[in-house]
């Protein structure tokens, strides 16, 4: 969808519902957006969002708080939709494929990508796509899964409940003993030697929530192709990636960093409606998953089916997008969040998060009795700082943290984590004063 990197105000919302009648939908939110806002200095950017100022927020990675453009446009599409429910989402999910609001949102996630609104399918979380992904391979017995240790339940999930339907073998791996201490190389080599003739999917996580590292994946891409050309075709390996914490926050352009399958939710760092998510993956790749779910954008599948024939062409990501009524305010307003990302820049909003999660680590470090986990290289790492107080349970930090108004959070695995995160609405002083708490909370 074409929203300017502003939004849809208030008054523009009641203008969309009024005029919701076929072919002027997107004309109506179209002229409802007025200029964009400055986003020139990093006070604008904050001024964006509706983040209590009671409390210094360093868990946004957990669920983002939705800024102004994307806020009033989930609005002026949910008055749309009351205001005429049948004509808005006929005419925004089921019009012209390459004109209606769904299409708009896929074209704006590639644009954002790198990569061609045929490479995208819309999903509503980073869970749900890699359910997708791994139940559409065409695994069988005696072929394998290869993943680590290190990555999250929704990710082994995934991989369990596949491998359980489909026969396949599941195989966890470690790739450092000390995320701290971790280098690129190192991962590489684990990996590489983990493989086997059997080994047919690697699953990994591009920056894990357990310990803040960020994985290498431009170069386990290039040691995965490397593996791949000593192997038959059909015994290539495939590379699943878990991205939801890099994308939004690095600078990097997914559809070139060489994963075959790209997973994540858009509802953390890029800022996007709650309950909205992509999988990226090249046309040659979809067509080699098999159907999970029924769809809603694929036409050509309506017709295989008034015509009571198998589909004529191969599976592709609108045929993997999972169909159903869905919160369509949210999902067509992925489109805002994607143009407010690309607004601010990704190389400046990485460059940002980068400056302020040094600064928490550099003052965690200086702490006595505090261990990070999260490595010091800003190239092994991203927008998470995971460490330990000697003494106290991560739980424990987190709450004298809170008495302190400084919302942080643990880490959902077997050995968790007390973790700050920083991010585009946080300041250095934010940043200064919320290590002075952790200080605080040695006491």
């Amino acid at each position: 969808m074409e929203v300017s990197r502003r939004h849809i105000l208030s008054t523009g919302a009641a203008a969309v519902a009024a005029t919701c009648i076929p072919g002027r939908l997107l004309a109506a939110v179209e002229a409802a957006t007025p200029p964009p806002p400055r986003l020139d200095d990093w006070a604008q950017v904050k001024k964006q969002f509706a983040l209590s100022p009671e409390w210094l927020h360093f868990a946004g990675f957990f669920i983002a708080s939705h800024p102004q453009p994307v806020r009033e446009a989930i609005e002026g599409f949910r008055r749309a939709i009351d205001e005429n429910p049948f004509l808005a989402v006929h005419e925004g999910l089921f019009d012209d494929p390459a004109k209606n609001l769904h299409s708009r949102a896929v074209a704006e996630a590639a644009a954002y990508l790198g990569g061609k609104p045929e490479e995208v399918a819309l999903t509503r979380s980073t869970t749900e796509g890699l359910a997708l992904v791994y139940h559409g391979l065409p695994l069988g017995r005696g072929d394998e899964v290869l993943t680590t240790r290190h990555d999250h339940r929704a990710h082994h999930d995934a991989i369990r409940i596949a491998s359980l339907r489909s026969g396949a073998s599941t195989r966890k791996i470690a790739l450092f003993d000390d995320s701290a201490t971790a280098t690129a190389g190192s991962i590489v080599e684990r990996l590489r030697a983990a493989v086997r003739p059997a080994t047919r999917v690697i699953g990994i996580t591009w920056v894990h929530s357990q310990s803040g590292i960020r994985l290498p994946i431009r170069q386990i891409a290039s040691m995965v192709a490397d593996l791949n050309r000593a192997r038959d075709s059909k015994d290539h390996l495939l590379l699943i990636v878990d991205g939801v914490h890099g994308l939004g926050c690095v600078d990097e352009t997914v559809a070139t960093m060489g994963a075959d399958y790209f997973c994540a939710g858009t509802h953390k760092w890029i800022f996007g409606p709650r309950g909205t998510g992509i999988v990226w993956a090249r046309p040659d790749r979809w067509a080699r998953l098999r159907e999970v779910m029924p769809t809603f954008t694929d036409r050509e599948m309506f017709g295989a089916w008034t015509e009571d024939r198998a589909p004529g062409t191969p599976n592709n990501a609108r045929r993997m997008t999972p169909g159903g009524f869905q919160a369509f305010e949210h999902q067509w307003a992925l489109a805002a969040a994607f143009r407010f990302s690309q607004s601010l820049g990704r190389a400046r909003v990485a460059a940002r998060v980068r400056e302020l999660n040094q600064r928490i680590k550099k003052g965690l470090a200086a702490l006595p009795r505090v261990k990070l986990h999260t490595p010091m290289d800003p190239e092994l790492s991203a927008g998470i700082c995971c460490f330990d107080v000697e003494g106290r349970k991560p739980d424990e930090v987190v709450a004298a943290l809170l008495t302190r108004k400084v919302i942080a959070s643990t880490s959902p695995y077997a050995v968790s984590c007390a973790r700050l995160s920083a991010g585009i609405c946080n300041t250095p002083d934010e940043v200064d004063r919320a290590v002075e708490a952790v200080r605080g909370a040695l006491a």
